[in-house]
């Protein structure tokens, strides 16, 4: 069951046990928001996502045990962050809507954004380009050949151990270079930006920009996902941003995180064609399995990046079949599923779009979610603590 964005006072108070008095002083102390159940009304509702958050706070403090063993599973604040907020269905990088973001600025000053708090391209247009390091693999998919060639090249950048900010910010400059450069033959030097030589590197015409912007920008962080909080575990131990980053793509690769776009490419080869999708998916929901590349806990109304993506595939390349196979086995899904795109699916999508060869969708995910790592990494590094927290033992005793 969807539940409520809204309660009435009565309710909310209820719900938390305290008195209506005691609500109005919540909403006074920003705890709680509050606007008019209609307008001209003089009654108010009031957001269940702040009376949830409030009464997770009192059940905490009343079993602090129970706190702890439930701390790292999914929805359990952590830790503090100013990076990135996701708010009734929207996502925001400090304060600013990354839709938004997605198209109308650049990575580069997204990247900057995330990093200093700035709108500023600065902190990458200032960093020497370093040269890729040679790997005899031609067999490698993309992220295999980042994984090979970060610490390589980590093991010529001494500059990289200086963890002051403006230095792991440079430091940071110098592996995205590398990774869009490594996305290719090696040899994608050319153009002014980041996503200009991942064009290049991938030989792709100029209106590929746009959606490969806006694919680096709606993967750039998403809170504390696994491989976020992984990051950010390294930079407390004093690890260098390579090692932030090789740490961070491990955990990417997993099925359950960015490795669940390969599921997703798997399912479009299997449904094959636009027209055999809703037999497709009702088969695999009659064998019990998943349908991956929808529904998202924290988006009960559907992905707001998937949806950005496919929509924007769907303009840039209205011809392309691949596009046409995403939007069948999508529309799909909402009959059958009642589930809308997730961003994993919406890549597969802005890949297929593009010609991209496969895994080209997990390599997006970890360029894009790069600029999100060091961005965890900076403020691991400014809070000055190390991650370490304490396990129950549940074993056999002494």
């Amino acid at each position: 069951m969807k539940e409520k964005q809204y309660l009435m006072a009565e309710e909310a108070a209820e719900r938390l046990g305290v008195s209506r008095a005691t609500l109005y002083a919540y909403v006074s102390r920003g705890l709680v928001r509050s606007e008019p159940a209609a307008k001209g009304s003089r009654r108010h509702r009031y957001r269940a996502e702040d009376v949830r958050r409030l009464q997770r706070r009192k059940e905490q403090r009343l079993d602090p045990e129970a706190a702890a063993q439930d701390a790292l599973h999914f929805g359990a604040p952590v830790l503090e962050s100013a990076i990135t907020l996701i708010d009734d269905g929207r996502l925001y990088y400090r304060g600013r809507d990354v839709l938004g973001l997605a198209q109308e600025r650049s990575a580069e000053e997204v990247a900057g954004l995330i990093w200093t708090g700035n709108l500023d391209a600065g902190p990458l247009t200032q960093v020497e380009r370093p040269p890729v390091p040679h790997v005899a693999r031609p067999d490698l998919s993309v992220v295999e050949r980042f994984q090979v060639v970060l610490p390589l090249a980590a093991a010529g950048d001494l500059a990289a151990f200086d963890l002051r900010s403006p230095a792991v910010v440079s430091a940071a400059g110098r592996i995205l270079w590398l990774l869009v450069q490594a996305a290719g033959s090696g040899e994608g030097m050319a153009g002014d930006g980041l996503v200009e030589v991942l064009r290049h590197s991938w030989s792709l015409p100029d209106d590929a920009v746009p959606l490969l912007n806006a694919a680096l920008i709606l993967c750039a962080d998403h809170e504390l996902n696994v491989s976020s909080f992984t990051a950010r575990c390294v930079a407390s131990a004093g690890g260098t941003p390579y090692g932030v980053v090789q740490a961070g793509l491990a955990a990417l690769r997993g099925s359950r995180h960015g490795g669940h776009t390969e599921r997703v490419e798997a399912l479009l080869r299997e449904v094959g064609e636009p027209e055999q999708a809703p037999t497709a998916l009702a088969a695999r929901l009659q064998r019990g399995e998943p349908v991956p590349g929808f529904g998202h806990r924290l988006y009960p109304d559907g992905d707001p990046r998937g949806r950005l993506l496919l929509e924007m595939a769907r303009g840039r390349r209205p011809r392309s079949p691949a596009v046409a196979l995403a939007t069948a086995v999508a529309a799909a899904a909402k009959d059958l599923l009642g589930q809308r795109p997730t961003v994993d699916f919406g890549l597969v999508a802005a890949a297929g779009a593009l010609g991209l060869p496969s895994g080209s969708a997990l390599a997006l995910f970890a360029i894009g979610r790069t600029i999100g790592w060091i961005g965890h990494a900076l403020e691991q590094i400014e809070a000055g603590t190390m991650i370490r927290p304490r396990a129950r033992y549940v074993g056999r005793l002494p």
